[in-house]
């Protein structure tokens, strides 16, 4: 009663009240300084991912720029040899004669991935050789020569300089005793050859799907059983190549990608050919899109 009477009790609710509000406005303090903090953390991060998206748009448009000039590269010229034109190309290349390491063989396997002294030696030129790859590069320190070629049967990735330029005829020309076999989804066909000469030949064509009829079965079937089929047909052609593959001193295998795919394992060489016809027919185009070499001038 005497608080009341002195005005006591009035004040110290006042007080109470005034300590609640300052601790809220203490709350309301420490918790904007927090969102500052974060505010300007936040901004901080979101001006580094400027930067390193800049940098980024940057460097793809230079990509972008270079891409743009590289198109405007050319090959001097390009040219499909097989046969007689084909061992004249090679006899050229060959006499090309230089001082000790005024030549250089490389072996391109990888397009991302090309050899110092390419790069270095084609300087403008070497996105050509990205275009051309997989190929045989030969070029001279003098700039006088300047070519990529493909041969049919890779010898690996190499490079060397040298007087003279490293071309193996076994890379390019049918040598000894070898099987070449075409395989595709419903066809197989397969020569054994002496050279350029065929001694035995076999081939057959496997009954598989190629439509699927509006009646009968659903489309999830029709492809169910026309895989079935094209696997029962490879499992043929791979006990015909195991057969042969002791026959022989090489085995080359071509025809669809998806087919050499399956098979390549016992293979030398393989490529991607389209050929159509009956067995024999398709061997014979098979054959020579195989040992036709493709000429670059870089």
């Amino acid at each position: 009663m005497l608080d009341n009477l002195l005005g006591k009790t009035e004040l110290k609710e006042r007080i109470a009240k005034l300590e609640d509000e300052k601790e809220h406005l203490e709350s309301q303090l420490e918790a904007e300084q927090e969102r500052r903090a974060e505010a300007s953390t936040a901004k901080q991060e979101a001006e580094e991912r400027i930067n390193r998206l800049e940098d980024r748009i940057a460097d793809l448009e230079g990509q972008l720029e270079q891409a743009e000039s590289d198109e405007d590269l050319t090959f001097r010229y390009r040219e499909d040899v097989a046969g007689d034109r084909r061992d004249a190309v090679l006899d050229r290349l060959r006499s090309f004669g230089t001082d000790p390491e005024g030549v250089l063989t490389a072996y391109v396997e990888d397009a991302d991935d090309l050899p110092a002294p390419v790069v270095e030696t084609l300087g403008e030129r070497t996105p050509l050789v990205r275009r051309a790859a997989p190929c045989l590069v030969a070029a001279d320190d003098a700039g006088l020569l300047a070519t990529a070629l493909d041969p049919p049967v890779p010898p690996g990735p190499f490079c060397e300089w040298d007087d003279s330029i490293a071309v193996e005829p076994a890379w390019f020309v049918p040598q000894g005793r070898y099987a070449l076999a075409l395989v595709r989804a419903d066809l197989f066909a397969v020569g054994v050859y002496e050279g350029v000469d065929r001694v035995d030949f076999s081939g057959f064509e496997s009954d598989v799907k190629s439509k699927h009829s509006k009646g009968g079965y659903s489309q999830a079937r029709f492809d169910r059983l026309r895989d079935e089929q094209v696997q029962d047909h490879l499992d043929d052609c791979a006990m015909v190549i195991r057969t042969l593959r002791s026959d022989v001193d090489r085995l080359f295998l071509v025809g669809d990608s998806k087919a050499i795919e399956e098979l390549d394992e016992a293979a030398d060489a393989t490529a991607a050919v389209d050929a159509t016809g009956k067995p024999e027919e398709a061997l014979g185009d098979a054959y020579h899109d195989f040992w036709t070499t493709r000429v670059y001038g870089l």
